[in-house]
């Protein structure tokens, strides 16, 4: 799953080597939740228009986890 983001969003960005991703224990509710950490000037690419690469991100991640039986949540820092 860690790959998987780390792969998206090097694709997305002008500097791939400041892609990071940090992940948090599972909270009460089962739910991993996935830190993308990307270059300031990076940020807009990864969130794009209205949000819609941000959501399609997501979504990805939630479709993947899925087939885990996990529940999985993106946040962009």
């Amino acid at each position: 799953m860690n790959e998987l983001l780390i792969t998206m969003a090097k694709g997305l960005v002008e500097d791939p080597d400041s892609v990071t991703v940090s992940v948090d224990e599972p909270n009460e509710e089962g739910i991993v939740v996935y830190h993308l950490h990307v270059a300031p000037d990076d940020m807009g690419r990864v969130i794009g228009k209205q949000g819609r690469i941000a959501k399609a991100l997501r979504m990805i991640m939630r479709a993947t986890a899925n087939r885990r039986d996990m529940k999985v949540q993106v946040e962009i820092d």
